[in-house]
């Protein structure tokens, strides 16, 4: 071989680098492997066993007080996944993305390695892609998680058949799966959201809990603020404003406004806080 011919193959290789995914897998195996990541899983997992353990122990349907979907638990076994979406999305949820999305940048910075990373043909761009694109991984693994095992438990429990939905009218059990999915990756899309909101709080400190902990205060005042009447004109502007809105994805026939809303407005906080992500981390100093 030639000199001539090494700067002509070293240039047929590049742009097959740049479009490996072998980083990308290597960040997700990393976050599936950590063992905290696992017993949050574990305990998301927890929530639907015990509310399916709970209303069958009971022997009878919930009172008339409980919410729509815990009502339904014993007509389709399908609820159970939908009660503990309603359960968990107010905080359990929230704190496992944030939990996964705080460590993303802080954490390589807190033991060092951050600098290594972009010492080697990593940009920073890049290197931000490919950690959010982790942490919206993790926010569909941890809300199919709950969703599989409540619709496996309520169906072992409960039974299938037609579902009956908050309108009155039934479809038949592989329709209300599919509503199931659905309402399940809405909520995954609200949660990446958060997702992007932590990125940006990684990027600003070089302690994970630091970063996870204002996640988890960002997810709660949302909420709070929801909560407030005399605030009325934010809560269309607010993360969380629509996250309960799946619950429109079982009525006949669907009300897609909020669900269209809820998605946009997801969207909206993707692109602003992955850009205020992108304008700290490329004017950090990760050398020194």
């Amino acid at each position: 071989m030639s000199v001539a011919d090494v700067p002509s193959r070293t240039l047929t290789r590049t742009p097959r680098a740049a479009l490996s995914t072998r980083f990308f897998r290597s960040e997700v195996r990393l976050m599936m492997g950590r063992r905290r990541n696992q017993a949050g899983l574990l305990v998301l997992a927890l929530v639907p066993v015990l509310i399916s353990i709970s209303v069958k122990s009971t022997l009878s349907q919930p009172g008339q007080d409980a919410p729509d979907f815990f009502r339904s638990i014993t007509g389709n076994g399908l609820f159970v996944a939908l009660a503990a979406l309603t359960v968990e999305i107010g905080l359990f949820l929230p704190l496992a993305v944030s939990v996964v999305a705080g460590d993303s940048v802080a954490g390589e910075a807190n033991i060092g390695t951050l600098r290594y990373l972009l010492v080697v043909p990593v940009t920073r761009w890049r290197l931000l892609v490919v950690k959010y694109a982790a942490v919206v991984v993790g926010a569909f693994v941890a809300t199919f998680v709950v969703a599989v095992v409540g619709m496996v438990m309520g169906v072992a429990l409960f039974g299938g058949g037609s579902m009956t939905l908050l309108s009155g009218t039934q479809v038949s059990f592989g329709a209300g799966l599919l509503r199931v999915v659905l309402a399940a990756a809405y909520l995954a899309c609200g949660l990446a959201a958060l997702g992007a909101f932590g990125l940006f709080a990684s990027t600003l400190t070089e302690q994970p809990i630091a970063a996870t902990i204002a996640t988890v205060m960002f997810s709660s005042a949302s909420y709070l603020l929801d909560s407030i009447p005399q605030v009325g004109w934010l809560h269309p502007y607010l993360l969380t404003h629509h996250w309960l809105d799946f619950g429109d994805l079982f009525r006949d026939p669907i009300a897609w406004n909020n669900i269209v809303a809820g998605l946009w407005l997801a969207a909206s906080y993707v692109v602003v806080f992955l850009a205020a992500a992108w304008a700290r981390l490329s004017t950090k100093d990760v050398t020194s």
